[in-house]
């Protein structure tokens, strides 16, 4: 294969013939397919460090539809990695695709209508139902595996078509896929290392648990749901037979599961009671009344039940209190079929049996009527509307239960480390500065280790296994690790060192952990596996520490913050110098377009109705951070204008004309500004072709743009820089070469000419490059018109070379005869007169510094303006136009 250099080497095409009639219509196709097989944006890895700029690329997740928020922020890190291009970087900028975990599971599930279980043996001849039924079919792990890498292949095809078409700038050489031989090793590798330090560690303890999925749950996949409930208000009796003590809760199916009731330690109505215990409703199990720091006084009766598990509240009790664990709540969401060991009494056990094995919806019910029949039970429950804890991607709400789990330590136990990862937020460049709060409060939010393992299958396993003793129990403290050779391993079917194959399961053998990691657990490792930490030494060099990640602001607490601990680790730094953080994109009543919401719009569409320009200039006009809505009529405005840029590019391309584009002139000028070498003859013959001051004081105004969008960009404002670019392109194409048409036509000799003729391909050229980022197709196009190569490998227009050429006139010349043209421009709308009707005069009243800006220039702006008699009188305060126009004559 070429070489990056020997491709764009042959990629001199030569020069297209203006068209007649230039048009949009099939411009993605032809440069899309150009840039393919030029390879325009394919990364050099020969260059040095320093002239390497490398992107983070958020892999976009593909068990889902792209939507038009995914084109809206991939929009923006696209105009950074083209300016950045442009500014002579070597732009890294790899594309990844997130397909493991459940979303994957669940696509594959519903697509084939199979699930998995890993009790059955792999059937090598397997195939999926020609046309799914209602009941789905088991298959092995295994089968289940290769069924999800051949659906998300086909998904990344249709991804990869889609971004084409938008434009992305991507190096399509470099992608990798989150479950990839790869991707596998490097999250195993980064666990093993996390292991050898200790940062990695299995434990069992009380665990946020999705019922439907059957699987963990970190802190980082929470979302509050607003939910209905109720308090129930029940009596405990005192054990000292004086008395109840009235508490309210929202979930009385957690009776038996009560270990104590918790109040506030300065809370008076219950300081008699500290120390004593009381006994549950039902089942009769003396509990005791303790005191926290957590009680709400304010909250029901000011003394709660602490049930294990109930909230995370009632975690952190029973861990800071040393109370017992009466665990009533399984794996699959319904109460155990026999009571907790306290609960011994007859009666409890029987009141219990009414339980077991229910929903936790159809216990509450029943226990509720228990409750009333017992008396226990005071008054109706209380209906309320309460944040209720779910998955992220579940339906039903989280319950707590006692899990073995592998951890990752990421501060939340850690005052050091937590203060460590903390500054790591402060030492990254945020855009906007503001997103580092997010940071911050999540950080200072931890209440627990990073929970990484999943009891899920599609997803990278963990590289272990453990020795079964003489009884077939697994030691969880001797863990068999693999050997970093041997990576990509799974546990499932690969044997330890030291083992055979029959001594998998049985005592004196071995098992392979039979969880897979947490999808954040390998996503948190991109900047590594796409720099190729595990296997290209010298690429990783090359580009490892990034300069930037874009992403959402709503993954802060998971990707932004996850990467930096990984990165933290393993590495000692940064994973970035740079974070762009994109807003939400809204529907027109102002709500955050999502699937959820059934809001979203499907983007190939709008791409095909609208053009890629017109939805990268809807897109581009969004600045980071902030939400932006959805607005069809914004991307018609950038439609608007790219069929402008084509129609006023042959316009002032065919003017340009009468200079030789060959050589010298207009050529002499893009020698300068679009970076191709014709040697210091061609540009000091450019210099010298601009004599005329408006020619100078256009280049002296586009010089100050080019400073203005270079400045944005550097700040990753590109919506600052593609404003600032589209006002001045409007008053070049409005003001400017109306002023200069006649001049550059010959009208006024033949140095007026050259010199109108020299700035308008200075202009162009200049302009066609600012724009580049934005619009890449309609430049590139305009580009082919006249230039060899393409727009996206030029030089960023250079303000200093702009402003030599200016020889220091002065930016505000082109306003100020800007300003006079459209006052004469509105009196003959005003007259209804056509815009090319005669003025016998016009008399212009203006300060004196005003005046002497104007006298250089009056030829030009007579003759834009017809204006037979140009009369320049001193006066004070603002400029004042009196236009005397040429009287129709009288009708016959």
């Amino acid at each position: 294969m070429r070489s990056p250099d020997e491709a764009r080497a042959t990629a001199v095409r030569p020069a297209r013939a203006i068209p007649a009639k230039p048009s949009l219509d099939g411009v993605e196709e032809r440069w899309s397919t150009v840039w393919r097989d030029e390879q325009t944006y394919r990364f050099d890895r020969t260059v040095d460090r320093e002239r390497v700029y490398s992107i983070d690329t958020p892999p976009p997740t593909v068990s889902g539809s792209l939507h038009v928020g995914h084109v809206f922020s991939y929009t923006h890190t696209d105009l950074i990695a083209r300016y950045q291009r442009m500014r002579g970087r070597e732009v890294f900028y790899p594309m990844g695709f997130d397909d493991n975990g459940l979303p994957t599971e669940r696509r594959v599930q519903n697509y084939y209508g199979v699930r998995c279980d890993p009790s059955v043996p792999y059937d090598p001849e397997f195939v999926p139902p020609a046309k799914p039924g209602k009941d789905q079919v088991p298959i092995s792990r295994r089968n289940f595996v290769e069924l999800c890498e051949k659906l998300t292949i086909e998904d990344e095809k249709g991804f990869e078509d889609l971004w084409r078409r938008l434009g992305l700038s991507v190096d399509w050489t470099h992608t990798y896929a989150t479950i990839d031989a790869r991707s596998r090793a490097v999250a195993q590798r980064a666990f093993l290392h996390n292991l050898a330090r200790g940062n990695a560690y299995l434990s069992e303890a009380p665990t946020l648990w999705d019922v439907t999925f059957r699987t963990a749950v970190a802190q980082a996949e929470l979302e509050d749901r607003e939910r209905p409930g109720a308090y129930h208000t029940l009596g405990f009796a005192k054990s000292s037979g004086d008395g109840e003590v009235i508490i309210e809760t929202t979930r009385p199916e957690l009776l038996a599961a009560c270990v104590a009731l918790v109040a506030h330690p300065e809370d008076a109505r219950y300081q008699a009671l500290f120390g004593k215990t009381v006994r549950t409703p039902l089942f009769g199990v003396e509990v005791p009344v303790v005191a926290h720091r957590l009680a709400d006084p304010e909250k029901g009766s000011g003394i709660a039940m602490i049930c294990t598990f109930g909230d995370l509240t009632d975690v952190i009790w029973w861990r800071e209190l040393n109370l017992p664990a009466r665990a009533v709540i399984g794996r699959d969401g319904r109460l155990l079929a026999d009571p907790p060991a306290a609960v011994d009494s007859a009666a409890g056990r029987a009141a219990y049996a009414e339980l077991a094995g229910k929903t936790v919806h159809a216990a509450k019910t029943r226990i509720v009527e228990l409750l009333q029949e017992s008396g226990a039970l005071k008054g109706e429950p209380r209906p309320i509307s309460h944040p209720v804890k779910f998955y992220e991607k579940g339906d039903r709400p989280l319950e707590i239960v006692s899990t073995r789990q592998w951890y990752l330590r990421n501060g939340g136990r850690d005052e050091e480390l937590r203060a460590a990862l903390r500054a790591r937020g402060g030492q990254l460049n945020w855009h906007p500065p503001h997103m580092r709060v997010r940071y911050e409060n999540w950080v200072d939010g931890l209440n627990g280790d990073w929970l990484v393992s999943r009891q899920r299958f599609f997803g990278v396993p963990f590289p272990l296994w453990y020795p079964l003793d003489a009884d077939g129990e697994p030691r969880y403290d001797a863990p068999i690790v693999a050997a970093e050779a041997t990576l990509p391993v799974d546990p499932s079917t690969d044997i330890p060192p030291g083992y055979t194959a029959e001594q998998r399961g049985v005592p004196g053998g071995f098992e392979g952990d039979p969880d897979v990691m947490d999808t954040w657990a390998t996503s948190s490792l991109t900047p590594q596996i796409a720099a190729g930490w595990i296997d290209d030494p010298d690429l990783f060099a090359k580009v490892f520490p990034m300069n930037l990640r874009p992403q959402a602001h709503e993954i802060i607490r998971t990707w932004l913050f996850s990467t930096v601990v990984r990165s933290h680790e393993e590495h000692d730094c940064l994973p970035w110098s740079d974070a762009a953080i994109s807003g939400w994109i809204l529907d027109p009543d102002r709500k955050k377009m999502s699937k959820s919401k059934g809001n979203v719009v499907t983007p190939m569409g709008l791409l095909e109705e609208h053009g890629s320009d017109a939805v990268r200039y809807w897109a581009a006009s969004g600045r980071p951070g902030t939400d932006t809505a959805f607005d069809v009529g914004q991307m018609k405005i950038g439609r608007r204008l790219a069929i402008k840029i084509l129609n006023a590019s042959r316009f002032a391309l065919g003017i340009a004309a009468g200079a030789d584009l060959a050589a010298g002139g207009a050529a002499g000028a893009d020698a300068v500004f679009a970076g191709h070498a014709l040697g210091d003859a061609a540009a000091e013959a450019t210099a010298a072709a601009v004599t005329e001051p408006l020619d100078r004081a256009l280049l002296a105004t586009l010089a100050d743009v080019v400073d203005q969008a270079t400045v944005a960009f550097d700040g990753y404002d590109y919506a600052r820089a593609l404003e600032v670019t589209e006002s001045f392109f409007w008053t070049f194409c409005d003001d400017y070469v109306e002023l200069v048409k006649g001049r550059a036509y010959g009208g006024s000799g033949e140095a007026g000419a050259a010199s109108a003729q020299a700035t308008l391909a200075v202009a162009l050229s200049t302009l066609l490059r600012l724009f580049a980022p934005c619009l890449p197709f309609v430049t590139e196009e305009v580009w082919s018109w006249w230039q060899a190569g393409s727009v996206h490998r030029a030089r960023w227009p250079q303000a200093p070379e702009l402003r030599k050429l200016a020889e220091s006139a002065p930016a505000r010349q082109l306003e100020v005869v800007g300003t006079v043209l459209s006052a004469v421009r509105r009196a003959k709308s005003e007259a209804k007169v056509s815009m090319k009707a005669e003025v016998a005069s016009s008399r212009v009243t203006a300060e004196p510094d005003v005046l002497a800006l104007l006298e250089p220039v009056a030829a030009d702006l007579r003759n834009a303006g017809s204006i037979a008699e140009l009369a320049l009188v001193a006066g004070t305060g603002e400029i004042a136009v009196a236009v005397d126009l040429v009287p129709k004559p009288a009708a016959v």
